[in-house]
């Protein structure tokens, strides 16, 4: 089969172990991104099988009808809105889904915690041009950071990434509080942590909030405006799920208006994140390139998964399909 591996900023894949499961096609991988639909389907029209990295790819309708050669959509964990299932199916298309684990996200969720409590990444750039114990040459910005024992760690969603991240928290000493729906809740308190009164009392009580919410039609722009004006000045956001979580501009002008305070984000609407963004350019932000998935176990997991879903489609034993409808349509 001739396969395309899209999106591999870091050109790493193939230096993965299980990359070799590959051995006997045709894998061509891509390590920038097209810009525009019709720029990527000519890149894309003479591949049979496509691996996608999580959602840095979207095929709409549109895209998809332009791919005539395309026989299977190989995801790296599952698909999450960024493919058109529907227009898949009816053209043939097969989706396989791999697996996932939460240890990667939930560990780089405490890191950025970690370092955005104690101002680590402007305390260690300052240095480097000579500025002892100097968070900010700004002297507004230049107070001290904090420990978390003792403070309020607020989880909304008590789900895989949400409970290792309470756990964190426990072993810091916080005071964990949960928000989201009740059998997340009940989870929660089953577990020796505590669930928010109400909303409005989640976010006002948080001197840390982190999300850990899947994206759906229910949940995109969930956190409002009104959410992040409660929250003390002092506190800090934490995003490594979706940036789409938050209602467009929110968060941008919660932070200028001082609540919260600080933010520390993983995630965002526009990826990879032009230079010019506003966010890059607040020095309350701490901000990562979508990280959390992106280390050598959690590859050699996505990947191993994903080529193995490839192997077993050209091998006339399709795995692993989200819409089993379309191998009537297209058989490889």
């Amino acid at each position: 089969m001739k396969i395309a591996i899209l999106d591999d900023y870091q050109d790493a894949v193939r230096s993965l172990d299980c990359f070799r499961l590959l051995d006997g096609h045709e894998v061509k991988v891509f390590s920038s991104s097209a810009r525009g639909a019709g720029q990527l389907a000519i890149r894309l029209a003479p591949f049979d099988a496509l691996v996608l990295i999580r959602e840095r790819t979207a095929f709409p309708r549109a895209l998809l009808a332009k791919l005539p050669n395309l026989k299977l959509i190989s995801q790296t964990g599952k698909v999450s809105g960024h493919v058109d299932v529907a227009a898949a199916t009816e053209r043939g298309i097969a989706i396989a889904e791999g697996v996932g684990s939460p240890v990667a996200p939930a560990e780089l969720t405490w890191a950025l915690v970690m370092a955005a409590s104690r101002r680590i990444v402007p305390y260690a750039n300052n240095l480097k041009d000579g500025l002892w114990q100097t968070a900010s040459i700004n002297p507004q910005l230049n107070g001290l950071g904090r420990v978390l024992k003792g403070r309020t760690l607020a989880i909304w969603s008590y789900g895989k990434i949400g409970k290792l991240v309470a756990g964190y928290g426990k072993a810091f000493g916080m005071r964990v509080l949960v928000w989201g729906g009740e059998k997340s809740r009940a989870a929660a308190v089953a577990d020796g942590c505590e669930a928010a009164a109400s909303r409005e009392a989640f976010f006002e009580q948080a001197d840390v909030l982190t999300l850990h919410l899947r994206l759906a039609d229910g949940t995109r722009g969930i956190v409002t405006a009104d959410d992040l004006a409660r929250m003390k000045p002092d506190a800090l956001f934490v995003n490594t799920s979706r940036a789409e979580l938050v209602a467009p501009g929110a968060l941008e002008a919660a932070l200028r208006h001082g609540r919260p305070g600080w933010a520390a984000l993983d995630v965002f609407t526009d990826e990879p994140l032009p230079a010019d963004a506003e966010l890059l350019r607040m020095p309350t932000v701490l901000a990562t390139p979508h990280l959390g998935y992106v280390e050598k176990d959690s590859y050699e997991l996505y990947f191993r998964a994903a080529f193995e879903n490839v192997v077993s489609f050209a091998n006339g034993n399709p795995t692993n399909i989200l819409n089993p409808e379309a191998l009537t349509k297209s058989l490889p």
